[in-house]
């Protein structure tokens, strides 16, 4: 099948869409791509769920949630979060993901693309757009956090692929910059600016 998708960045307008797409789970277990900005003291546990959901559309509602939406006519099929990388505070939290130049860097840090869209191009095109966006906004240094497949293993679930896969970020230009026996991983990718 080939898909014409249309992307769109988030707007409290576009919330109706990213809650079809998130469907009555809130995307991966109730998560409602909260998981990631979670201030010091909130735990998963006890947000996951309706309190994501309501956390998460406030942030939308005040704009300070970013994202791209991709749709196949006119239904959401695929979705990235992006922004600096301070407005992922849990990042800074996970020792294996910590650096030191926080503050000059944009994270694209979670994807969710509907079951019957995956493999089909969808987070790529996500992807790409969430990096001309970023360099519209004067992003110079983007990091990514994607799991990387067990040694021998062609596939990976979906539950745990919500952040990329090493093999997808380096595909697309980024550089392993923090190498770990297996987990999440961290690439980088600086962006020069276009004349």
């Amino acid at each position: 099948m080939s898909l014409d998708l249309d992307i769109e960045e988030l707007t409290p307008e576009l919330w109706p869409a990213l809650e079809k797409l998130f469907g009555a789970n809130g995307a991966c277990a109730g998560c409602w791509c909260m998981y990631w900005r979670l201030e010091l003291g909130e735990r998963y546990r006890d947000v996951k769920g309706p309190t994501a959901k309501r956390m998460m559309k406030a942030l939308v509602e005040r704009g300070e949630a970013q994202g791209l939406l991709a749709f196949d006519n006119g239904e959401p099929v695929g979705w990235v979060t992006l922004g600096p990388r301070r407005s992922f505070p849990r990042l800074d939290r996970a020792p294996s993901l910590q650096c030191d130049d926080a503050d000059d860097v944009w994270s694209v840090p979670c994807f969710f693309i509907h079951k019957d869209y995956r493999g089909q191009g969808v987070a790529t095109a996500l992807l790409q757009a969430a990096l001309k966006v970023l360099r519209k906004r004067g992003a110079k240094v983007v990091e990514g956090y994607p799991v990387k497949p067990p040694d021998g293993a062609v596939r990976i679930p979906n539950a745990s692929a919500y952040t990329g896969t090493l093999p997808f970020f380096l595909k697309h230009g980024f550089t392993h910059v923090a190498v770990r026996p297996q987990g999440k991983q961290r690439v980088r990718r600086t962006l020069a600016r276009r004349r």
